[in-house]
């Protein structure tokens, strides 16, 4: 971690929402329609499935083998709103433990329904999941191959109360 002057980040912070932000109002539309899906490593097919179906109750929509690489299987998971969580297993390639790394993975929020949220926050404990509460409508924690996934019981668009879209 920087140890440079806090005062410098918010003042960069604050010259970049004053050239670039817009008000709601005055942005164009996005030119795309909503996230197809976002692709994770997977170091075991089965395991991932156990963790984001099982535990999670994330649905698995497919499991098709990955056109970049024979022998690889490419597999989703529903996590609503027309949203893909998917996974690579690249069998045979001698990947190390998840790493985060500039350009890399810092974590996946996912929402999910507040009355859900609570099970889920048991469902880990009971589970052994290491796990850390935020804010009481976030919590954090890492799947079987170390990324690290929020699931966050505010409003799409909305961050601890603040609206983010």
């Amino acid at each position: 971690m920087s140890t440079a002057d806090p005062a410098k980040f918010e003042a960069d912070r604050h010259r970049i929402r004053e050239t670039h932000l817009r008000p709601a109002a005055d942005r164009p539309a996005s030119t795309a329609r909503g996230l197809h899906h976002t692709a994770l490593i997977s170091s075991d097919v089965e395991t991932t499935v156990r963790f984001y179906q099982g535990l999670l109750g994330f649905p698995l929509t497919e499991l098709i083998e990955n056109r970049d690489y024979p022998g690889s299987s490419h597999f989703f998971f529903d996590i609503g709103n027309g949203n893909l969580l998917a996974f690579f297993d690249l069998p045979g390639l001698d990947l190390g433990p998840y790493a985060e790394v500039l350009g890399g993975l810092h974590h996946m929020a996912i929402s999910v329904d507040p009355a859900r949220w609570d099970e889920l926050v048991t469902r880990l404990a009971e589970a052994g999941v290491e796990h850390t509460v935020h804010s009481g409508v976030s919590v954090y924690f890492q799947d079987p191959d170390g990324a690290r996934i929020e699931l966050i019981a505010d409003p799409l668009g909305e961050m601890y109360g603040t609206k983010v879209l």
